[in-house]
Formats: structure tokens, sequence, C-alpha cells
């Protein structure tokens, strides 16, 4: 029997870093267990605002990879500032009330300017590329992968030009993702983004998401079909590691602006200030992109002699310290627009034996799944006396050595178990 073929149009692949490159990493490789064979399309000279070059050996030998030349107004912004381009790129987005003059105007430009996103320029060229490629290879299915939504884009074309069975998978929502009204939109701009989300979902046959609420949001705007296919954890290769002799608290992945909890710098200071050799035993671990407010209020706070700051490592580096690290943070914006968000590094968190301390939105949609598989506390921003009675709780079973977390019901968040659920949904549609 001769696999399946699908086209997997994505623009993060290694050497890229960070979440948004592992979800199709991880199909890919699992794929070809389930009859199919992935083609994807990449990025032949993309502007990847973080490189992990370990990732590269991740890559199945049977996945065909296809590579064209992209234009990114990123590489003309990085004349005026390098570093400011780059945090942009990568969702770093200055308090609004500390943004400069130039940052104002690279995020204008960013939202008014290139619509859906600052890869638009690489969908003319990458549909007349493709559109050869699948007559001539026989492809009757195709996935696009966004963010940068402008992959959608190049889906819709294709979809339009050869009658395709399309999937349009979204990691984050498009116009209701948290940094949306960062970027200073016209209302022209606005109206223009809704009118391309509206076209994609309903042009797409089948709308993949990866949470509830996403789906949800995604039914008030189309009939066609929505599955939900979280993102998850893979099996690692990591040596046995000793845990960290400090009680620490480690961060790890993107820390923005927005993400920065007073309750818990708080809750830090009193038992400091409470509880006998707290001082002696508390580290502040972050461990990757770091905005300059959450250092500045961790400083202001006055916990800058806990910190120790690593900045990014590469993902192998981040899965150890995932499974040294005493508890684990994981932080999202308090707002409406992100209780959808599931972070990807949720999964490996859940996997880590690790207990985690969550702080979001009430009702968000990774609340859920924390709870349901027993692999830590939740907390909203309004509930600061209870997460500080859970990090002495976490203290005190620190200091007697049995401090730990017993989750339950990972499987199904296997990344094979993921890619079994969208194999499935791809070989239904056949």
């Amino acid at each position: 029997m001769n696999s399946k073929k699908i086209l997997i149009i994505t623009y993060y692949w290694p050497p890229a870093g960070g979440p948004g490159v592992q979800r199709w990493l991880k199909f890919v490789k699992y794929l070809p267990d389930f009859d199919i064979q992935p083609i994807v399309y990449i990025p032949e000279n993309p502007t990847y605002p973080i490189i992990d070059a370990n990732l590269e050996k991740e890559v199945s030998e049977k996945a065909i990879i296809l590579k064209n030349k992209i234009f990114e107004p990123y590489q003309l912004a990085s004349f005026f500032s390098k570093n400011k381009t780059k945090k942009i790129s990568s969702g770093i987005i200055p308090n609004q009330k500390k943004q400069s003059f130039l940052d104002k105007t690279l995020l204008w430009i960013r939202g008014n300017l290139f619509i859906p996103d600052a890869r638009v320029y690489w969908v003319k060229p990458s549909v007349s590329y493709l559109e050869k490629y699948i007559v001539e290879n026989n492809i009757d299915t195709i996935v696009t992968s966004g963010p940068p939504h402008s992959l959608h884009l190049i889906g819709l074309s294709l979809k339009q030009k050869l009658n395709l069975t399309w999937f349009a998978d979204f990691r984050d929502p498009w116009t209701t993702i948290g940094y949306h009204k960062s970027l200073k939109l016209s209302t022209g701009a606005a109206r223009k983004h809704k009118a391309l989300e509206y076209q994609v979902l309903n042009t797409a046959d089948t709308i993949i998401v990866t949470s509830k609420t996403t789906k949800t949001e995604f039914e008030d705007i189309t009939n066609k079909p929505i599955a939900v296919i979280t993102n998850g954890y893979d099996t690692e290769q990591v040596a046995k590691l000793s845990l960290d002799t400090k009680f620490s608290l480690a961060h790890i992945g993107s820390f923005l602006s927005e993400r920065n909890p007073a309750i818990l710098w708080e809750s830090l200071v009193e038992l400091l200030d409470e509880v006998p050799d707290f001082k002696s035993h508390l580290e502040i671990k972050l461990i990757g992109a770091v905005s300059q407010e959450v250092l500045e209020t961790i400083s202001q706070f006055g916990l800058n002699s806990y910190l120790n700051n690593l900045g990014y490592v590469s993902h192998s580096e981040a899965v150890a310290h995932q499974r040294n690290s005493q508890v684990l943070l994981l932080i999202e914006i308090n707002s409406e627009e992100t209780k959808s968000i599931i972070p990807g590094k949720l999964f490996e968190y859940m996997v880590s034996n690790r207990p985690i301390i969550a702080i979001g939105p009430a009702d968000s949609d990774f609340a859920e799944i924390i709870t349901e598989t027993n692999t830590g506390v939740f907390f909203d921003y309004t509930e600061k006396l209870k997460l500080k009675t859970l990090i002495l709780k976490y203290y005190n079973q620190f200091l007697e050595g049995n401090l730990q977390s017993y989750g339950v019901g990972l499987q199904k968040y296997s990344r094979k178990n993921l890619t079994k659920q969208l194999a499935q949904l791809i070989h239904s549609k056949i």
C-alpha cells in the first residue's frame, strides 16, 4: 500500500528554536508510522529570531524537504535596530508606556503595512512554486500552519486554483491573539485582518486548533469542521539529573512584559521576610528571552540577589532544566484573549515530575489540563494568598526531600498519540 502524500507548509523549522517549531517537527516525525508521507515546504533564507541548531538532528529522514527563497521586511528593518526588530519578530513587545518613537513606528509598520504579517511577500512566489510541484507529484492534500498567518494565504490560493483538500492549522488564534492590540492597527487594517481570517476559515476544508476556546471562537465565524489537537510532549533522552540544591522556581520560555505577575513577586518577598532560612534557599531561574520590564520589576521588589537569568538555551538544555528544577512556573497574560492559549511547554513540564505553579486568567484552557493531570496548581491573578500558601507548602516539602508531582493520564498528550489523531483526521478526508 502506498503512503498518502501530504504537503505541509510551515515557516518555523530547524534550525529555528522556540516553541513554534516543535508542533510540526514532531508531527512529521511520526506521520510515516501512520502511512502518511510528509513533504515539508519551508523558507530557504528565513529570519528566525531564535536559533537552535540541535533541532536539525530531530528532522525525520523520511520527510521530503522543499525550500524556496523568502523576502522579509525584518531584514530591512534590522538596519535601524537589529535588537528591536528581533524582539518584535519573536513577540516581545515593549510595554506601551515605555515604547520609544522607533518602537511605535516599527509596530505601526508591522501592523498596518504587512497584512497579515511580515511574511506576506512569500505568498505569491510560494503559490507559483507549489502549484507546479503539486501537479507534477499528484498531491491532493495540503496543510498550512500559522502563525505566521500569511501561510494560510498560500493555502487559500492553492485551494482556489487546484481544489485540494486543505487543513488550516492554527497554533495560535489570529485576530484575538494577545499582541494584536499592540500593533496599532488602523480601522482599515483591522478590517482587512478580519476579512482574511473569515476567508481562510470558510475556505479550508478542516480547521485544526490547539484549544477548546479557540474552537468556540472560530465556530462563531465558520461552519467548517474544527478539530482540537493540542500540543504535547515527546520522549526525550535525558540523563538522570540531580535536583537543584536550591529551592529553584524556574520559568522556561519567553517571559513577556505582560506576563509579569506581581502576586508572585509579592509572595516571595513576604516569604523571605517571614520564613526562616528561605533567603538561603530561594533561586528564581529564568531560561529564555526575558523582557526588560520583567527584569526591572524583579529588581524593584528587591529580588535581584535570588535571580539566575540564564537566557536562551537549546531545547535539550531546557528539558534538562525542567527535570532538575524544584518548581516550574507557567505564566500567561491576564486577559480574555489569552484564555485560549495553551503554552507548548506545559506538556513537557507535565512529564518532568516537577510540580507546576501556573498563573493566568480565570477559566484558562490550560488550567483544566493541569487539574485533570494532577501536575500542579493553577491560580488566577487575584489569588495571592493561595499562591503564597502553596509556595510555602512546596518549600516545606523541598526541605523534607519529598517535593514531586504525580501526574495521571499523561499518555494521551504524547506526540505519537496526537499524531495518530491527526493521521486519522487526514485519512478520513480521503
